[in-house]
């Protein structure tokens, strides 16, 4: 069973006004509708008229009834109160959910964590197996030396692209020196060409 709490004078003063109200308010309802009832009891003849007690009735009726609805709005205001007195000063409920706020989170942090983990350790496969799968394969290899995956990639795109064929820098030696004679070859074709025709 929890321990009463030790309230604080002022809480304390507090709570018995809001106990105060509360007993007036269902009073004043209770003691009006009463009255509501004994008057709409039909008596017998007196001095007054029948004209004018009904219209004294019927006064009466409308301010015990204005008295019940002032009493009911009063209750209302006294239930806002009372909430706002639990919200600012129930500490031990606030802290109560705030723990169950945290173990809620912390329990999806470790969902995220454990799924982050086996994410990561199914990729770490995954590459495993590809490099495997690379370097296994004559794709890996550039004249007997092992490449990286990624320099073996640039290399094998720089083959088939345009600028590498068309660029005399990133020829083949053996194919600018057999270029080179080729040129030599026409040169003294050329020439021997032309003294040719000179002489005749």
């Amino acid at each position: 069973m929890a321990t009463q709490r030790v309230l604080p004078q002022s809480k304390e003063t507090l709570l018995q006004n809001y106990n105060k109200r509360l007993k007036d308010d269902i009073r004043s309802i209770l003691d009006n509708f009463t009255e509501i009832i004994k008057t709409a009891k039909v008596e017998d003849e007196t001095q007054v008229s029948r004209a004018t007690q009904a219209e004294q009735d019927h006064y009466e009726m409308h301010v015990r009834a204005a008295n019940i609805v002032r009493a009911g709005e009063s209750l209302m205001k006294l239930v806002s109160d009372l909430k706002q007195f639990l919200i600012l000063n129930d500490f031990p409920s606030v802290n109560e959910a705030i723990s169950l706020r945290n173990q809620q989170l912390r329990t999806l942090q470790e969902e995220c964590d454990k799924k982050l983990i086996s994410l990561r350790d199914e990729i770490a496969i995954d590459l495993y197996e590809l490099e495997e799968e690379y370097y296994s394969s004559s794709c890996g290899q550039w004249d007997g030396v092992e490449l990286p995956l990624c320099e073996a990639f640039h290399r094998q795109d720089s083959w088939g692209s345009p600028e590498t064929t068309s660029d005399p820098s990133c020829a083949n030696p053996e194919d600018s020196d057999h270029l080179g004679t080729q040129e030599s070859m026409q040169r003294h074709l050329n020439s021997h060409g032309s003294s040719t025709s000179e002489q005749s």
